[in-house]
């Protein structure tokens, strides 16, 4: 092996192990009942399942930190993107929402179900579970008709 690839190597090697030592902040809020949308929207149990399995990782305060989140990089994604989820929909903070923005959430909802893009594709990966089918898509979309 040439002198250069091996100088390589070790670089990337310490590279890597100095990465961990830069941990991204992987923090579950506390839950105040009364705030989540379960408590203030009448929630089915099929729906409140989907949130469960395919939202709530990202959405909510109900994050479930899976191991290969504390390895960098994979970390500072996971973190980004439970962080961006958080606050574009938070299912723990929903009576902070105006009538209006919640209104709006749910919508949007709807249609990003619709249209595939949530759960998203690397989350779905990873997730066995979390990939929604037709009915899954047609329950939530059913349900948010009916809430308004």
């Amino acid at each position: 092996m040439p002198q250069w690839l091996r100088r390589a190597l070790l670089a990337l090697i310490v590279l890597l192990i100095a990465m961990q030592f830069i941990r991204p902040a992987r923090t579950n809020p506390p839950i105040i009942p009364g705030q989540e949308i379960t408590a203030n929207l009448s929630v089915p149990p099929a729906v409140e399942s989907i949130f469960e399995r395919s939202c709530n990782d990202c959405h909510s305060y109900r994050t479930v930190w899976p191991r290969y989140s504390e390895v960098a990089p994979v970390s500072w994604l996971v973190a980004f993107d439970v962080s961006r989820g958080r606050k574009d929909l938070n299912l723990s903070a929903w009576a902070a929402y105006s009538s209006t923005k919640q209104a709006d959430l749910l919508k949007k909802m709807c249609e990003e179900v619709t249209e595939g893009e949530m759960p998203g594709t690397a989350y779905e990966l990873m997730h066995a579970g979390a990939k929604l089918s037709g009915g899954d898509v047609k329950q939530v979309c059913d349900w948010i008709q009916s809430a308004k």
